[in-house]
């Protein structure tokens, strides 16, 4: 047992040694330190398991012992019970032996019988009393010392694999506590794979702005990669989903809806339209205090150019959106798209027009001016999210329910560029060296085997980052995910969506045979390991395939 325990207690100082020595460097890499820290837990790990089982070994052994303790400390009480009823037959055994050692005289045995046999009997009850008493008092006497040694030579074991068990205790402790360390370092730096989501999946703020978004060619389905197969994911609108959708007000009022009917489509029949004081002071971040009103014509968050393509409502409910948000803000506010966009000089035209049109007119809920999001375009539905305790409805924003999507959503009659649309480009425009959406195959199928390693293991989950220098790192190469996940080549796909404005899962045909992926699972791998800037905006998606 000291030779296993000495070999166990070099592995874990050992690993304890090498893991110190990484712990020092410097490491220069977000990716290898994450790597490093793991390796470093995994040896610590490995070292500690066969102490636990070691500790459980030396406790049992200590059980025992300790029960072999109890039962000899109970025969010690009991012989010494004993022994005091049999110290006086033991001291006059003591002193009859004593006697007979002198007595026992054969010539004094004789002139004290009457006859030879006599003599001979007496003469072998003697030596048989001799016998016996010898015996009584050497096997008391042995007794009691065989006690007292077996108690004393137990009570050191035990001492010495109890103080053996406190040290590997005390080890496992120090090994825990470094563990839960780096963990807690691991789960920090893992953060970075979050900054990737967020990036990739576009948790920004976007509206339509002055100018309507440009059109990228690349960006389309009809988009010809050039190889077959070939894959693209194609986000159905992009953040946020909430409250009301530019766009879709604009194909709402080019079917002919007020400003009332667009903003009750959005936000809701429980909201009201009221009168607010247009004097009521409003504080702009950076540029000082203005009216209600004067605030409202500087806003530049909607073309005025669509008045003049059947848009004035979408202008009219837009303005009031616009006050009612700032208003629910308690009438301070920043002067960018985190916001509201706003600038200093009045925008003038149509979008003018439309503020005077509904002069002081906010939207109310529950007695309080409610928080009007709105964004750009939603992908044709419409999420729902509460303020002042009341809920907008969420709802497929076509004339006819979700049977009119895709073909008849308001949005895509407005002729919004991000209706349907593959992600490839930040907002910066950059594309990290890609010219389109388009995956191969082979990235394809090297997605699902990151896929494989989030979702069943057999890998390391942190290195399933994007490949490409843009993101930097250490992400595994398509060859060490193939290895792990086993996916070589992808034919087919196929999308399902669920009633609640999501993709409920996706289908891919593969090498493997048929895969069935959540649409959410799904759509985290995706913008992990998709490579350069490829990505979905939005939960609900469509992958297509040329």
């Amino acid at each position: 047992m000291r030779k296993v325990f000495a070999l166990i207690l070099l592995v874990l100082l050992l690993g304890l040694f090498f893991i110190h020595n990484v712990r020092a460097d410097e490491l220069e890499d977000l990716q290898k330190q994450i790597n490093d820290l793991q390796h470093q837990l995994d040896l610590s790990k490995n070292a500690t398991t066969p102490l636990e089982s070691q500790v459980k070994d030396l406790d049992g052994q200590l059980s025992a012992i300790g029960a072999r303790l109890n039962a000899i400390s109970a025969d010690l009480v009991q012989s010494e019970k004993d022994i005091l009823e049999q110290k006086k037959v033991l001291a006059g055994t003591v002193r009859n032996y004593y006697i007979q050692s002198f007595v026992d005289i054969p010539l004094l045995t004789l002139f004290a019988t009457r006859d030879a046999t006599d003599t001979l009997r007496i003469i072998a009850f003697q030596q048989l009393s001799s016998k016996s008493d010898r015996e009584i008092i050497s096997t008391i006497s042995e007794r009691v010392a065989k006690l007292a040694d077996d108690k004393k030579r137990l009570a050191s074991a035990k001492a010495q694999i109890d103080k053996q068990s406190q040290f590997l205790k005390g080890e496992i402790a120090s090994a825990k506590s470094f563990q839960s360390q780096l963990e807690g370092q691991i789960s920090a730096l893992s953060a970075r794979q979050q900054e990737i989501l967020s990036e990739k999946s576009g948790t920004f703020q976007t509206t339509v702005g002055d100018v309507p978004l440009a059109d990228d060619v690349a960006s389309r389905p009809d988009y010809n990669p050039g190889f077959s197969p070939a894959f693209a994911a194609f986000s159905f609108g992009a953040p946020h989903f909430k409250g009301m959708s530019q766009y879709g007000a604009l194909g709402r009022s080019k079917q002919g809806q007020s400003y009332e009917q667009i903003l009750k489509a959005y936000y809701g029949g429980g909201i009201e339209i009221k009168d607010q004081d247009p004097n009521t002071q409003i504080n702009v971040e950076g540029y000082g205090t203005y009216s209600l009103e004067e605030y409202a014509k500087r806003i530049y968050e909607m073309p005025g150019s669509w008045g003049d393509e059947g848009g004035m409502e979408a202008l009219k409910a837009q303005a009031i959106a616009a006050r009612s948000y700032v208003l629910a803000r308690g009438g301070s506010i920043c002067a960018t798209e985190s916001c509201q966009v706003f600038k200093p000089e009045p925008k003038g035209g149509n979008w003018e027009q439309a503020v005077n049109a509904t002069r002081g007119k906010v939207l109310y809920a529950n007695g309080q001016p409610f928080s009007t999001w709105y964004a750009s375009t939603s992908g044709g539905y419409q999420e729902s999210y509460s303020s002042n305790g009341y809920s907008t409805p969420g709802f497929w924003d076509t004339p006819n329910g979700r049977s009119g999507w895709t073909s008849q959503a308001y949005e895509k009659i407005a002729g919004s560029p991000w209706f349907y649309k593959g992600w490839y480009r930040s907002r910066s425009g950059d594309s990290c060296g890609r010219s389109h959406p388009w995956l191969t195959s082979e990235e394809m199928a090297d997605i699902l085997n990151g896929w494989k390693v989030l979702s069943e293991g057999g890998g390391d989950g942190s290195r399933v980052t994007p490949l490409g220098s843009c993101w930097g790192g250490n992400p595994y190469s398509m060859g060490e995910l193939r290895s792990i996940g086993g996916f070589t080549s992808v034919s087919g796909v196929s999308v399902s969506y669920s009633d609640g404005g999501v993709t409920a899962s996706v289908v891919f045909q593969t090498n493997k045979g048929s895969v069935t992926i959540n649409g959410n699972d799904f759509y985290k791998v995706f913008n992990l390991r998709a490579p350069g800037r490829i990505s979905l905006k939005s939960g609900l998606y469509n992958i297509e395939k040329k």
